[in-house]
């Protein structure tokens, strides 16, 4: 059963509930989620659910009727998110939103081999590592793998491309040696699924498992196989589909794709799928890669091998290098239609030639130390508004880098190609930027931990020798052009969209020609050359502009340095229940809290229609003591109401 705790239960109560259940025999585990905290009574029903739920502390009891447990919807209705992390300062997450890709050889047969293949994974988009060191082989005159020489091979590989590595366990002996080399996630082959000695054990080492089914395994089986490592001690599992025995022989497995939806309704587990080990054959390989995503599954791991003529096992199966970075091209087309982003490694540092250029060099200890400075990417050209939001904000701590459109600075902040982005979300005159409160909903992976607030001036800028007679065409972004509409109806001018407003400006700068010109903020002209024809030319004066800055979850130094001050605002978003005053019991509990909401925005909820998201802002006053606490009661007790919730962050806002 689960036992949901009261959220103001005390220590002592909870001790006492435990110490009554132990005394039954029941197996516990706390189990502290966004939601509430919930205590895992797994056993045999030596008690009556009613006797628990009158005990102090406790909300309410759910019986689970289904043989699995810990595995099971009942236990935990949200998804779980299993993260691994890489050695470079990044999270990867398996589940939610985002697809994952797991490449590599089957065995690793040499220290070169995997270094080449290594690079050809990581260079094609995979975010983990796959390489086997030891081989439960059919045939006993088979390959049978490196042993621990693998797996050194196998780390150092990874590591220099920053993926965590997936490697198969075959038997219990093999657990210290892996665990020695760093192996970061357990691969449990088809073989080994109903190995419930090997289960238990792996289970307690609280590592990421991936959980093949097994080769005419049920899918309650499956399952049950996932509840030995849950109830063990580890709650990173991640299930995996890789093919069926069936009578077909056309492919070495039949792929049970259809387990994909009937697991979402059964488990909160994520889901990967092994096309390779069920279709057996190269070419068949690729488009059940892609049915797979479709499916709804959070990934796929696949055999890669840079001569899989050569390959010492299942040759016939191993990717050419040139076949998985295709099947990723493709992933990252097919992801967004069905809501999901595909997962990126982050860069080093050494890879990125701006971070390199724009480091500081210093002396310590009498060694010469290259500092580097962390990067805010923007959309638009050196001038946007959106840079001199950088500039304001990091006080020259930071190195702008601009990109081409909104998607791309939430995209960028996800892959760790920037350590922050600097986001337009409303205009004082012009309302909400929609486009980025969605962007806020599907990237699950970023925070907001700051916010400026920028006074927007535009000036109609022009090359030299231009007159506000000769000008025929103006060129800016759609927001200034509205804002500056009273001004432009008067000149009578064809008006050009654009991606920013420095574009604009670059564009007409480039051109040279007298008959064009751009709206821009004054400082377009000293940075592309132009003359200002006329200054101030926005409709209202008091034109201002809300930008939030955002980072990736995981908190890097830089995030830490410039997350210090103490928050005045929190940020986050809501959905209703379909019934009666559900919005109405949603405001009231700010109002209950005394959270200032000074902003409510609403937006459609994809694939769900009539269906809305409520984004909310709200002060959080100077006399509260701890924000963090302060808002998270809030949310918590907002959770009891809505039917989702989201913490989008907590920061301090800079007027």
């Amino acid at each position: 059963m689960v036992i949901v705790l009261k959220q103001d239960i005390s220590e002592n109560q909870k001790s006492n509930i435990k110490n009554i259940l132990q005394t039954k025999n029941f197996k516990l585990n706390e189990i502290k989620g966004e939601e509430s905290t919930i205590l895992a009574a797994v056993g045999k029903m030596a008690m009556d659910p009613r006797e628990v739920e009158v005990l102090e502390g406790v909300a309410k009891v759910i019986p689970i009727s289904k043989p699995y447990k810990m595995a099971s919807r009942e236990f935990k209705p949200e998804n779980t998110i299993v993260e691994v992390p890489n050695n470079r300062d990044q999270i990867i997450r398996v589940g939610g939103s985002r697809v994952v890709s797991i490449a590599g050889p089957c065995a690793v047969e040499s220290r070169q081999q995997m270094m080449d293949a290594a690079e050809a994974v990581a260079k094609a988009g995979a975010v983990m590592l796959r390489g086997g060191a030891y081989k439960p082989r059919t045939s006993p005159y088979s390959f049978q793998g490196l042993g621990e020489e693998g797996l050194k091979y196998l780390k150092e590989a990874g590591d220099k491309f920053g993926l965590p590595v997936v490697t198969e366990v075959v038997a219990a002996e093999h657990l210290p040696v892996m665990e020695a080399n760093g192996v970061d996630v357990y691969q449990v082959g088809a073989r080994n699924m109903q190995n419930f000695e090997l289960l238990k054990r792996l289970g307690k080492l609280g590592k990421p498992v991936i959980l093949k089914r097994g080769l005419s395994a049920t899918i309650e089986e499956w399952l049950m196989s996932a509840e030995y490592l849950l109830s063990s001690g580890t709650d990173k599992v991640i299930l995996c589909e890789r093919g069926i025995r069936t009578y077909e022989r056309a492919t070495r497995n039949t792929l049970d794709l259809s387990a994909i939806p009937v697991l979402r309704s059964m488990t909160h587990l994520p889901i990967i799928v092994d096309p390779s080990h069920a279709l057996g054959v190269r070419d068949k390989i690729p488009p059940m890669a892609l049915a797979s995503i479709a499916a709804g599954a959070d990934g796929i791991i696949v055999e890669v091998h840079c001569n899989p003529e050569k390959a010492l096992s299942d040759a016939a199966q191993a990717l050419y290098p040139s076949q998985f970075d295709k099947i990723m091209r493709d992933v990252e087309v097919l992801a967004p239609v069905v809501g999901k982003q595909v997962a990126h490694i982050r860069p080093a540092f050494e890879d990125s030639h701006e971070k390199i250029i724009d480091s500081t060099t210093i002396k310590s200890s009498g060694k010469i130390v290259v500092k580097q400075k962390p990067s805010c990417v923007y959309c638009g050209e050196k001038g946007a508004y959106a840079e001199m939001a950088v500039q304001q904000y990091f006080d020259g701590a930071a190195n702008a880098e601009h990109v081409n459109s909104f998607d791309d600075i939430f995209q960028s902040v996800v892959d760790g190609k920037a350590d922050f982005g600097m986001v337009p979300i409303e205009n004082s005159t012009a309302g909400s930027i929609y486009n980025n409160y969605d962007n806020l909903t599907r990237f699950e992976d970023v925070s907001i931990i700051g916010a400026i607030t920028l006074r927007i001036e535009h000036s109609l800028l022009a090359p030299k020798g231009a007159t506000l007679e000769s000008v025929k065409n103006v060129y800016s972004h759609p927001q200034a052009l509205a804002q500056s509409s009273k001004f432009l109806k008067e000149g009578g001018w064809h008006l050009v969209d654009t991606i920013s407003t420095a574009s604009g400006a670059k564009f007409v700068s480039e051109k040279k020609s007298t008959e064009n010109a751009a709206i821009a903020n004054a400082r377009n002209a000293e940075i592309y050359g132009l003359e200002i024809l006329k200054q101030g030319i926005e409709n209202n004066p008091n034109n201002y502009t809300r930008f939030v800055i955002i980072a990736a979850n995981h908190v890097t130094e830089y995030s830490k340095k410039f997350t210090s001050e103490k928050p005045n605002m929190a940020t986050f978003m809501f959905s209703t229940k379909n019934e009666a005053g559900a919005l109405y019991n949603a405001l009231g509990i700010f109002k209950d809290f005394g959270f200032n909401l000074n902003r409510l925005e609403s937006r459609p909820i994809a694939g769900k229609p009539w269906s809305y998201w409520f984004y909310g802002d709200a002060l959080i006053g100077e006399d509260v003591e701890n924000p963090g606490e302060y808002v998270k009661n809030v949310m918590d007790k907002l959770k009891s109401t809505a039917a989702d919730v989201r913490l989008l962050g907590i920061y301090k806002e800079i007027k």
